[in-house]
Order: C-alpha cells, then sequence, then structure tokens
C-alpha cells in the first residue's frame, strides 16, 4: 500500500501541484488585471493627505 501511495504522490500529485502553480500565475499576471493590481498598490497610500485627528479632544 505505501509503495503504490508513493508512485502516487511522486507522479501525479507533483502534476497536479504544477498545474495548480501555473494556474495561480498566468490568473496572477492575466490581460486585464493591471488596473486592479495598481489598485491594490495604493491602499497604503490612499489616505496620506489626511492628517490624523488630534486624540486630546482639542481641535
Amino acid at each position: 500500500m505505501y509503495t503504490i501511495l508513493r508512485e502516487l504522490a511522486d507522479s501525479w500529485a507533483m502534476l497536479v501541484i504544477l498545474l495548480f502553480f501555473l494556474g495561480v500565475i498566468v490568473w496572477a499576471f492575466r490581460p486585464g488585471s493591471r488596473k486592479l493590481h495598481e489598485d491594490l498598490a495604493q491602499i497604503p497610500l490612499r489616505n496620506d493627505d489626511v492628517l490624523p485627528e488630534d486624540n486630546t479632544g482639542e481641535k
């Protein structure tokens, strides 16, 4: 039983993992996703022009 599972893991499981990895790469670099990636990259910088509020209660 161990040798059958070992052979399966060495061949088919590795193929499935490789296909999954290639699918993720193709999905990430698919045409039309540039705008989404650029928008996500700007999230940390979106509110840099707004000053933080003073937490002392004074304005």
